[in-house]
Parts: C-alpha cells; structure tokens; sequence
C-alpha cells in the first residue's frame, strides 16, 4: 500500500493515535534511522514505521495492517532481517526490553528486544546463563530460529530451553503459548522462524555454568588442511562440554600479534568449555596439536559472560555482508580442499589479494542439538555433524547485491569480488553437502523449506493455516500455509 490513498491515510491517522511520536513516515525526522535491517545488503523503504513500547501497540500495529491492507514486517534488532519491508508497514519491537530471572526456577523472562547481553548480565549473579549466542544479538529471532550458541553441545539449542512464550496472532489476540498451553503453537515456535505471530515476551531455562575455559589461537595457515583433517577424526568423540570451530580468516595486517603490511589469511582454533580449566586444556590438546605453532591468542579460565564478551566482541555497526552455510554429513578431502583454496585461492602466507572472504568457518555440531526431546520443536538436520559457514563484508552501506544463495556458483576466477567468493565456494561444496540449512544462518528466503525436514514443514504449514491462514506475518522465512 502506502500510495497516499483515503485507505492508507486513515491507517497512518488510526497508528498516529496509538504510536504518536514513535510512528515514523518517509520524510519525517527518524524515518531513516528506523527503517534498515541490520545488514545492508537490503535497503527497506516501507511506508510507515511504527515503535513499540508496550504489547498494546503491537496489537494495534496488527489490527492496522490486517484492516487497511499493509504487508506487515516486524524487527527487532534486525540481525535475522532479509526480505525488505517496502511499501508496508514496518513494526519495531526494540523498545519491549527488559529481563527479569528467576534463580529458583532458573529461568529468565525476556521481552522481545532484549539482547542476549542483557540476559547474560542478569543471569550472572547466580551462577546462571542462557544458551545464548553473541551477545549484540537480539534474544526473540535468534531463538525462533533454532539458536546454536557455545552450551548448545552441552545443552541444546536456544529454541530447545523455552519454555513460554507471549505473542500477538495474526488476528490480533494475545495469546500464551507454552506446554500445555496451545502445544502445537509452541510446537512450531521453536525453530519456526517469525511466521505465527509477533512474540512479545519469551521464558526460557538458564544453566549452571560456574566457570569456563575458552579462548582463540591463530596458527600458520599452511597448517590448515592438515588441522581440518585432524578436526573430522576428533571432533565426533569430542565431550558435549566442548564447543570448536576452525577458522581460516583474514587479519587485518600480518598473522598473529602483528598488524602492520598487507592483509593475510590466517589458521584460528575457537574453542568453549564448559567445566574447569584443566579438562579444558586436555579436551582441546590434540586439536591444537595439529594446527602447530601459535601465533597469537590464547585460551584461559574466565566466567561465561567473559568469554561471551570475548567472543562477541563489540557490536558491530550495520554493514552489507554476505553468508552462506553448508551442512556437511562428514568433511571428505574435496571439502577441505574447497574451504583452503579459497582462503586467498591457495593456503598461503603471502598476502590475501582483492576483495573475497572474510572469514570460512568449520563448525563441529552434535552432542545435546543432535539428542532431541521427544516434544522438541523443529529445528532441523539435527544429526548432521559439521557446517561451514563463508562470509564476506560487501561494504559498509546498502548493496544491491542479490543473496548468495540466490545465484548459481560459477568456477572461482582471479579478481572475484567478495559475494562471488562467496558463492563459488557454495558451488565447491555443494557435491559434499546435505542440501539442509539452519534458519538462523540462511539467507536466501526462497530456500526456507531446507531449514526443515520434510515432514515437519508440512506440520509447520498446517500449524501456519490454524494460526495465519492469510499469511500476514510472510515477510519473514516464510513458511505458507497449508
């Protein structure tokens, strides 16, 4: 809509009443502020903005868009954010903050803007934490996605621990959704994605994580291919307490300590125990082992929001940036060798040339995320073992680059820009892969049904038609009703 017709203007008339100075149209102070997604690489324009500050004007928002015939987006902090919200009616739920914890149930209440940073602080103080991932991340979308965070081998997905959740429907009702309370709701609410309703509050248990080991080293990355061939014998007998990826990434000057010369690709060990230091340092001894000599980093003990903080580093300003994951039932030597040529084309120490990949990680999955409860919700591909994950900054603005996960890949050439990178070693590891995806990492909304088994997107679809039969909450992953 948005076309300034009697319809539209009596929809900004009706939001204006309810969202006053927290409602934001093109050309108004605050319109720009409020209307881009965490990653550029989309430029939304929708027709009207409108803040939350209370479950109230979420409902409002809804009954506005279902009534006047706004498409409808909601966000957060718009880190999951990958279809533009043109021309509709962007909803913001930033300002439902606020957690409250309870050490006795050792659960925490989040409202739907909550970053897992404020979760991780108010949990500290009693020997808790969430299953959460990095800390600038907005709580509500990293948790309807599945979530997979350092505890998850020990404990689950993020999705696995709710246990409550508080949402507006499609038609506008607020609802609970919880065990015992709708099932089949809160069925697909963990793992589903934003297509049944607009959540307002979650709850979901905290764990007993006292003190962990946890750190990065880098490595000479000619030791890579050799370390990933170590990491597919060692990571399946591997304690659920550990956590690993292998990364090859480039630094910004110089491997290591040093930052000065050329950008160079380098060797990483990412490492996350959840128990005392010692065990740590012998869980992880042969991987470390294999990647050979350290250059720099380190691993030592530290609490849990510590080592979140170091891991997550500050939050990063918005940026145009590429990812694609691949699910990998094994790592045979074809995908290794995929993951080290593109890493500057070849394994090297010499400088990283033009613009490419920023960074290819090798994740181990496994332990609690592949033993599901009986009633778990549908987070799927839960028994494949390893992903790689490629991302590429394509710049610090809006980009009109397509997702990679939209464009077939072509053979690597010299010269390749950093989404082609991308997609070439898509197209590297394809013949490796399982064709699944992980909702959380997928960036492509056109290839949403491989986030799913088969038989659970066809319950996900029916649970869509009891719930949103007219599909006003499709701009998200969509999941179309049955």
């Amino acid at each position: 809509m948005g076309d300034g017709g009697a319809g539209f203007g009596d929809a900004v008339r009706r939001l204006r009443a309810s969202f006053g100075d927290r409602l934001h149209l093109p050309g108004e102070p605050g319109y720009d502020a409020h209307r881009p997604a965490w990653n550029l690489v989309i430029d939304p324009r929708p027709a009207i903005v409108a803040e939350a500050a209370h479950p109230d004007d979420v409902r409002a928002a809804v009954l506005a868009a279902r009534e006047h015939g706004l498409p409808l987006t909601v966000q957060a902090t718009g880190h999951g954010t990958h279809v533009p919200a043109d021309g509709g009616l962007l909803l913001k739920t930033g300002r439902l903050g606020g957690v409250r914890v309870d050490p006795g149930r050792r659960t925490a209440r989040a409202g739907a803007g909550a970053r897992w940073s404020d979760v991780i602080a108010a949990a500290a103080p009693y020997g808790l934490a969430p299953l959460s991932g990095t800390p600038g991340i907005g709580v509500t979308g990293y948790t309807l996605g599945g979530g997979t965070g350092w505890l998850s081998r020990r404990y689950g997905y993020a999705a696995d621990a709710l246990t409550r959740a508080e949402l507006v429907t499609a038609a506008g009702e607020p609802v609970t959704a919880g065990g015992e309370e709708h099932p089949e709701l809160f069925w697909a609410l963990r793992g589903g994605g934003g297509n049944f309703g607009v959540v307002t509050e979650l709850e979901f248990r905290l764990f007993p994580v006292a003190e962990v080991y946890a750190g990065m080293t880098l490595h000479p990355v000619e030791r890579a291919a050799a370390t990933l061939a170590r990491y597919r014998e060692w990571a399946p007998a591997a304690p659920d307490e550990l956590n690993t990826s292998v990364i090859l990434m480039r630094m910004p000057g110089g491997q290591g300590d040093e930052q000065e010369g050329p950008a160079r690709w380098a060797l990483a060990v990412r490492g996350f125990y959840a128990g005392d230091a010692e065990r740590g340092r012998q869980a992880l001894a042969p991987l470390l082992e294999a990647a050979g000599p350290v250059l720099g980093g380190g691993f030592g003990a530290m609490t849990f929001g510590e080592a979140a903080t170091a891991f997550g580093g500050p939050e990063p300003a918005p940026m145009a940036v590429a990812q694609h994951l691949e699910l990998l039932p094994e790592l045979p030597d074809g995908a290794v060798r995929a993951v080290t040529q593109a890493a500057g084309g070849a394994p090297s120490p010499g400088p990283a040339a033009g613009p490419a990949l920023t960074a290819v990680e090798v994740r181990h999955w496994g332990g609690a995320m592949a033993r599901p409860e009986p009633d778990a919700g549908p987070v799927g591909h839960r028994d494949v073992p390893f992903s790689v994950i490629a991302t590429a900054v394509l710049g610090a603005g809006p980009s009109t680059a397509p997702a990679p996960d939209a464009i077939p890949a072509e053979s690597a050439a010299p010269g390749v820009t950093a989404g082609e990178a991308v997609r070439d070693l898509a197209g590297a590891l394809r013949p490796y892969a399982t064709g699944g995806s992980f909702l959380n990492f997928l960036t492509d909304p056109a290839r949403t049904r491989d986030a799913y088994t088969p038989a659970d997107h066809a319950r996900l679809r029916r649970v869509k038609r009891d719930w949103d039969p007219d599909n006003l909450l499709g701009r998200v992953h969509n999941i179309p009703p049955a």
